[in-house]
C-alpha cells in the first residue's frame, strides 16, 4: 500500500471521522493499525492519530494510556487475527500451518515484528496463540520436555517472523556484496563464499524471506518428530 502524505487523514473504518463522544478503545486501535500499514510505525502519535480521528489527541488518552499501550494494543490486534490450524491432518502439517499463518498475518502488518522486538511480555493473544500450538504439539504425542525444547527452537517463529543473527539494515545491492566478498576473502573464506553466493529478498527485512522461514520450520518439525518417535520407540 502506498504511503499517504501527513496531511491526508485515513478513512476510519466507517469512511468518516470519529467524533470524541462516540470514539472507542477498538475504533482507536484499528485507525491506529491502518496508519501503521499506510505510513509506517513512525507515523504513529497521539497527534497524527487524531487528525485521522478528527478528535483532540487528548481523547485517544481516554482508550489507551499512551503510545507503548497503543502499540502492545495494535499488536495484540493483530496477533489475534491469526487462524490457527488443528486439523491439518498430523501435528506436524497442523504445526506447519498455524506458523505459516502468523507469517501471513506478520506479512499484513509488517511494523508488528518491529514492536514484537521490542517486548518482552506477551500479550493476551499472543498467550492464546502459543497455548493453542502448544495443544498441537502435545496432542501430537510430544512430551512435556519436547514441546519445551520446542518451543525454545522455534523461537519468534511461533509468531511469523524470524530474529536475524545480525541486522544489516537490508538486503545488499550486488556490487555491496562483492565488496563485502573481497574483504573477507583472505581472513574469512567461508563467509566471503556466502556473501557472493547467497541473496536475500525477504519482505520482513534481510535474511528473513518466506522460502527460509518454511524451511526453518521444516526442519526443526522434523527434528522434533524423529525426537518424539525415539522417546516412543523408549517407551
Amino acid at each position: 500500500m502506498a504511503a499517504r502524505t501527513a496531511r491526508t487523514a485515513l478513512p476510519t473504518s466507517s469512511g468518516r471521522t470519529a467524533r470524541a463522544g462516540r470514539l472507542t478503545r477498538e475504533h482507536v486501535v484499528a485507525s491506529a493499525i491502518e496508519l501503521a500499514d499506510a505510513e509506517g510505525l513512525d507515523a504513529v502519535s497521539m497527534r497524527r492519530l487524531g487528525q485521522v480521528l478528527g478528535v483532540d489527541p487528548m481523547a485517544i488518552y481516554r482508550h489507551v494510556d499512551g503510545k507503548e499501550a497503543l502499540l502492545d494494543a495494535m499488536t495484540d490486534t493483530v496477533v489475534a487475527q491469526i487462524q490457527s490450524v488443528t486439523d491439518a491432518g498430523g501435528w506436524q502439517a497442523s504445526a506447519r500451518a498455524t506458523m505459516l499463518a502468523a507469517r501471513a498475518a506478520m506479512l499484513r502488518h509488517p511494523w508488528t515484528a518491529a514492536v514484537r522486538r521490542t517486548r518482552t511480555e506477551p500479550t493476551p493473544a499472543e498467550l492464546r496463540h502459543l497455548d493453542t500450538l502448544l495443544g498441537i504439539l502435545r496432542n501430537g504425542g510430544l512430551s512435556v520436555d519436547l514441546t519445551h525444547h520446542a518451543i525454545h527452537a522455534l523461537g519468534s517463529r511461533v509468531l511469523g517472523f524470524s530474529q536475524d543473527l545480525y541486522d544489516d539494515g537490508g538486503a545488499a545491492t550486488p556490487e555491496q556484496s562483492a565488496a563485502t566478498a573481497a574483504a573477507l576473502a583472505r581472513t574469512h573464506p567461508r563467509l566471503a563464499e556466502l556473501a557472493v553466493a547467497v541473496t536475500h529478498d525477504g519482505a520482513l527485512g534481510a535474511c528473513d524471506d518466506d522460502l527460509e522461514f518454511a524451511f526453518a520450520v521444516d526442519l526443526v518439525l522434523d527434528g522434533l518428530e524423529r525426537r518424539r518417535a525415539a522417546e516412543a520407540d523408549a517407551t
